[in-house]
Formats: structure tokens, C-alpha cells, sequence
């Protein structure tokens, strides 16, 4: 195994853009043609573009955002999946490009899976989502169109959620070929919602994750600019050092809550999920017929597929 992890150019982001005005650090996702979807560069560039704001004294509060459709689809394996990859990366694993979880997926035929080297690479990815928590100044995260799969991931890290009334956000690799490997779940929701969301691999809407208490607040779709601006405004106005103050306070319920455990646990059952029966007859049905045909496939029967909710 070889890494070879560039430094983030700031003048040259692969996935995102970065603007700071008044007081609030907006950190967006720039897919928009892939729906956002997650790539090695993604949590290079979002943890960089973190600890840069946290380390500038004019931000007091920062939003992220998507562009397109929705704000993150998951992790882009449609090309991986399928066998068709061609797409670059910033690590090799015995010369196999990585991009997402390409080592999971393409390790070569005459070796074991080797699950640490699939944490060793998930992790990172993780630990970039993760800098939404741990940053010392506050993170908003704005939800429109869908947060799905790895989406979540990213999502569930932040201080605050606001979401549109009619946004798609779940898991459905739970279903096949997936676990959650921030492991946020039952932090964010409790033991019961989470876990009845996780068996099903079924999706909420915003309207009932702010039922719920996974969101703060879910406007109607054409309120949702102007509510989250409110919101990040008024956060914004507060004294700088009072707001770390207030989040290592909070954050401190979660750690003892075992985060980094659970997180640890989820990511190593993460790989596992690919490595079962019933995830290699995903991945030869994504071979033989198309990634989104085996999605399709796989949601179809919930009755949830594409960008549907589940009604739960």
C-alpha cells in the first residue's frame, strides 16, 4: 500500500468552492453533474477549507452547502461498481487508483480482501467528514434535494441541520453493500429512530427529520435560502470565543457518548457490507447491467427508489 495524499491547492479545488461574507465561511460542494457525489479530493478539500476558517478571525460560523439538485448523493462509485472506472485519485493501492472505495471494491483478484487497509482508507475519508464536529467555531449544514449513503456521513458531522421540507435523506446501502461509517445515528436520534431507519434502509423527508430531531428546521424548499441565512446570521452576530466556548461544552455530551467507537466500529462493518454474499452479487449485478440498474434494482421494492422518500 502506497499513499500519496497532495496538498489542498486553494486556488485550484477539485469539489468545491470557498467565499467568506459577513462573518460566515460558505464552503459548497461543486459537482453538481455527479449530484455531489463524494470522490478522494472531497474530504481533502472540506477539512482544509474547515481549519482554514476556523484559523481566520472574521469567520464566526460556517455553512455548507451543494450545489445542482441536492446536496450530496454519496460516494461516487457508479464507475467503480460497474468496472468502468477511469477516474483519477490521490492514493494507489498496490498501483489500483483509490478514489472513494475503489480499494474496496478493486483490490486485485489474487490477493484477500485485507480489511484494515479498507479502514486505513475509509477512515480518512470519515476523519474529513468528521472536521465539521471537531472544528472550534460552529457548522451548518444545509440540506436541499437529497442527502443520501455517504451524503449522510458528511451531513450528521455538522452543529446544525436545516433541510428542506421535501429533501431525501437516509441510508439506503443499508439495504445491500453498506453501513453508515461515521456511525451518527443513534447519537443524532436515538436508539429507537435510528434504529428504524437502519433496518429498513429506508429515507425521511427534511419535514419529518426535523420531526425527528435530526434537522433544526425544514422550510418549505423556496424558504429554505432565506431561512438558513437567518439562521447563520444570527449565529454570526454572536462573540466568536462565545460560540467555541458553547460547542466544546456541547460537544463534550457527545464524546462520552463514544463517538469515536462507534464511528470506529460502523467504518471496519462498512467494508465488511461489500465483502458479503449478497454484496458481491450487488456488484456482479452492477457489472452486468449498470450501477443504477442494481440501485434501482436494490430500492425498487421499498418502493423508494430514485428520489423518492419512504413514507416512513
Amino acid at each position: 500500500m502506497t499513499h500519496a495524499i497532495r496538498p489542498v491547492d486553494f486556488d485550484n479545488l477539485k469539489t468545491t468552492t470557498y467565499e467568506v461574507t459577513d462573518r460566515v465561511a460558505r464552503i459548497t460542494f461543486n459537482r453538481p453533474e455527479k449530484g455531489n457525489a463524494i470522490v478522494a479530493d472531497t474530504p481533502l478539500e472540506l477539512s482544509a477549507l474547515v481549519e482554514r476558517a476556523d484559523l481566520d478571525p472574521n469567520v464566526h460560523v460556517m455553512l455548507i452547502s451543494g450545489r445542482g439538485a441536492g446536496f450530496c448523493a454519496g460516494f461516487d462509485l457508479s464507475a467503480y461498481a460497474d468496472g468502468t472506472s477511469s477516474a483519477g485519485g490521490t492514493g494507489t493501492y498496490k498501483g489500483t487508483v483509490l478514489d472513494g472505495k475503489t480499494q474496496a471494491i478493486n483490490h486485485l483478484p489474487d490477493q484477500p480482501w485485507d480489511p484494515m487497509v479498507d479502514y486505513q482508507m475509509m477512515s480518512r475519508f470519515v476523519r474529513g467528514f468528521a472536521s465539521l464536529m471537531h472544528a472550534d467555531k460552529p457548522t451548518v449544514v444545509k440540506i436541499h434535494g437529497y442527502c443520501v449513503a455517504g451524503g449522510t456521513d458528511i451531513a450528521l458531522h455538522a452543529d446544525q441541520v436545516i433541510a428542506a421540507s421535501d429533501a431525501k435523506i437516509g441510508y439506503p446501502p443499508m439495504r445491500v453493500w453498506g453501513v453508515p461509517a461515521a456511525g451518527l445515528w443513534s447519537h443524532r436520534l436515538g436508539d429507537q429512530r435510528a434504529k428504524r431507519l437502519l433496518f429498513t434502509g429506508d429515507c425521511i423527508s427534511g419535514a419529518q427529520a426535523a420531526d425527528w430531531g435530526l434537522a433544526v428546521e425544514a422550510p418549505a424548499p423556496e424558504d429554505l435560502d432565506e431561512r438558513t441565512e437567518n439562521l447563520v446570521a444570527r449565529i454570526a452576530a454572536m462573540p466568536v470565543n462565545q460560540l467555541i466556548m458553547a460547542k466544546l461544552a456541547l460537544n463534550t455530551a457527545l464524546y462520552n457518548q463514544g463517538i469515536a467507537t462507534s464511528r470506529m466500529v460502523s467504518t471496519v462493518f462498512d467494508g465488511v457490507a461489500r465483502h458479503t454474499p449478497e454484496g458481491h452479487a450487488f456488484v456482479a449485478e452492477a457489472t452486468a447491467h449498470g450501477f443504477r440498474d442494481a440501485v434501482k434494482a436494490r430500492d425498487e421494492p421499498f418502493g423508494d427508489a430514485g428520489r423518492k422518500t419512504s413514507g416512513v
